[in-house]
């Protein structure tokens, strides 16, 4: 039996956006700046997509640029920001931030920038208060994950860009997680800038846009061709862009069904797993994406002479053919911890021990059944005196 539960990291994408790349690369193959009937076509494909993505968060379609995917995107914002700019500003960020957030800032941190990351509470949210107080006269802009990766929590979106608005400070939201799994209207949210990727969404790998509210300006990125109305040269990718906006599209019809099918998943393996002492739910339990569920395993040291990691679970589920992640990161063969169960307040112990399981299109009740009964065998036979009931 195979379940796949890690769709926070990729989806598998889906045939009806394969069948729209197909299409193009086989008929619709010009260069979308060419301006003869090859080219024509290919643009005429871009152009569908762009609607498509736009109508997913109530966007004018002007207003949205294809790059080679979320973390592009969320270069592209930071940086198109700060190189408006020629003595350094200040920056706010949090301290949850995906590294395509946080790499950039502290590459201009390290160029004078001033930054303030934002703590969170236990449960990885954000108090827009303590935005408020953080905001300077030399603030330029802010930026706050949407849904957070790894503990799945959703931060008060709404009331984090009022704050920006009234002082009139730029603000970008990295909504790769959440796009495509819960209700955005950047519109009604009063977002400036917001960063989508495709294959979070059941499209294609290697593209994705960022959202640029009309009258907001950002310096690109990329200089040369001037395609996407300048924001990103580059002669764009037109079977993937398309089966992105296939992707979009479809995201948008099911998003209300599947959001209610999925929470019912989630809570469901939530539930099952309430029983076991070693296992405590990460994030925010009520304002959470839906389809995610996280864990810190806290086990005493003394039940084992190997210390059991998230990385120790995601492996044992892979031999019984269950796929799920982990928040520590090995490198030279030695566990870091999760920087996000840092932040919002686990030890170092506990930041090796943090496992992400996250539901899709495809996950069935059997498919969550069947895993709890697995998670929990193999925790009782690595911790046999902290069984699950």
């Amino acid at each position: 039996m195979q379940i796949y539960l890690d769709h926070s990291a990729t989806t598998p994408t889906r045939t009806e956006a394969i069948a729209a790349m197909q299409r193009v690369l086989t008929s619709e193959w010009g260069n979308p700046s060419s301006i003869h009937q090859w080219g024509e076509r290919a643009s005429t494909v871009i152009e569908q997509a762009r609607f498509q993505v736009a109508a997913l968060i109530n966007a004018n379609p002007d207003a949205i640029a294809f790059t080679s995917g979320g973390t592009e995107a969320n270069n592209q914002a930071i940086m198109g920001v700060a190189n408006l700019y020629d003595t350094p500003q200040h920056l706010i960020i949090s301290r949850i931030e995906h590294s395509s957030i946080s790499a950039p800032v502290q590459w201009l941190e390290n160029k004078g920038w001033q930054v303030t990351r934002l703590a969170c509470d236990r449960s990885g949210r954000i108090n827009p208060q303590d935005l408020e107080v953080a905001i300077r006269p030399n603030t330029v802009l802010v930026s706050i994950i949407y849904g957070q990766s790894e503990v799945g929590t959703i931060q008060p979106i709404a009331e984090l860009a009022a704050i920006c608005r009234q002082y009139q400070v730029y603000f970008h939201t990295d909504a790769v997680q959440a796009a495509g799994r819960i209700s955005i209207d950047v519109q009604k949210l009063g977002i400036d800038l917001l960063s989508i990727s495709s294959h979070k969404l059941y499209g294609p790998q290697g593209t994705g846009a960022l959202y640029i509210r009309p009258g907001v300006e950002i310096i690109p990125l990329l200089a040369g061709g001037g395609q996407e109305m300048g924001w990103r040269s580059g002669t764009q990718a037109v079977p993937q862009i398309a089966g992105f906006g296939v992707a979009a599209e479809l995201a948008s019809e099911e998003l209300e069904t599947e959001n209610i099918r999925l929470i019912g998943l989630r809570d469901r393996l939530f539930d099952l797993l309430a029983d076991c002492p070693m296992l405590i739910p990460t994030g925010d339990r009520t304002h959470r994406l839906s389809h995610h569920l996280s864990f810190c395993l806290q086990i005493p040291r003394c039940h084992s002479q190997e210390p059991i990691t998230g990385k120790t679970i995601v492996r044992q589920l892979n031999l019984a053919g269950i796929g799920i992640s982990s928040g520590a990161a090995c490198a030279s063969g030695k566990l870091t911890p999760s920087p996000i169960l840092l932040a919002i307040g686990y030890s170092q112990i506990d930041a090796v021990g943090g496992i992400r399981l996250t539901l899709g299109k495809s996950t069935t009740v059997d498919d969550i059944d069947w895993t709890a009964m697995v998670l929990k065998q193999i925790l009782d036979r690595l911790t046999p005196q902290l069984v699950c009931v």
